[in-house]
């Protein structure tokens, strides 16, 4: 249901994006898994064909707006929306950003992770990595029902800022569920405005997009994927929630009962 600018979801709609959202996570641990040197992002697109079939649902990105692939791989200095190529291997060393979309009985789960590959290629890269997790634990720790959006921007910029980094603008969070973008977007960086006010029922994606440099970012001839516009190091971090009247709850989290 459509409130303004925010849609707030049905108890049942809520039920289905759980299932969703845990399929999605089951298919990111996965994924995140099989990284190593050697494969190409081409094969791990590949796999997550394979993963996301066994979880009985279908790629939320696969044609959307175009999309060619089954998930978004990024490497390095690429910040989203990357392409599996058979030319492109991981080395020790690389970023890898994946970012999983699962489409399950009619709803979305959208999650994403950086990891790196032994060994780390410097000390900025793990600082990059601890960072931007840490930017996307306080943006959902601000999450709460009366709260607003500009406070899960703030909380995520303060983080980014003070570890001396910069949050992509170009890019940002946003309402998901039914749709895998429903309003509201979730900058990652503070507003003027205080943006809507949070109210149970509302699915939010969370997603700093955190650059070594500059926030600046350019798309690549390929029409997608986005790469810094200074070459820096780029990690992503992304999870859904639900909120509530009180605390956020994570629904891409691993579940373990």
């Amino acid at each position: 249901m459509r409130k303004r600018n925010v849609v707030i979801h049905t108890e049942r709609e809520i039920a289905g994006i759980r299932e969703a959202c845990a399929a999605t996570a089951h298919v990111r641990d996965e994924l995140c898994a099989s990284v190593r040197p050697g494969i190409s992002t081409r094969q791990i697109d590949d796999l997550a064909r394979g993963l996301i079939a066994q979880v009985g649902g279908t790629s939320a990105f696969l044609g959307y707006r175009g999309f060619p692939g089954q998930i978004c791989i990024s490497l390095n200095d690429e910040v989203v929306h990357g392409i599996g190529r058979a030319d492109r291997v991981i080395q020790c060393g690389d970023l890898v950003s994946l970012d999983v979309g699962v489409k399950l009985n009619g709803f979305i789960g959208d999650t994403a992770r950086t990891v790196a590959v032994p060994p780390p290629s410097s000390p900025v890269a793990a600082s990059l990595m601890h960072a931007t997790q840490e930017s996307l634990e306080a943006g959902i720790a601000a999450a709460c029902g009366g709260c607003y959006v500009n406070d899960i921007s703030r909380a995520v910029e303060r983080v980014i800022l003070d570890a001396g980094f910069t949050a992509v603008r170009d890019f940002v969070g946003h309402g998901c569920g039914c749709a895998l973008h429903e309003p509201p977007e979730v900058p990652n960086f503070a507003q003027r405005d205080r943006g809507p006010k949070l109210r149970a029922g509302m699915v939010l994606a969370i997603e700093p997009m955190v650059n070594a440099g500059g926030h600046q970012v350019r798309v690549e001839e390929d029409g997608w994927t986005v790469r810094t516009a200074d070459h820096s190091l780029s990690a992503h971090f992304e999870h859904m929630v639900l909120i509530t009247n009180g605390k956020p709850e994570i629904l891409t989290c691993p579940k373990t009962a």
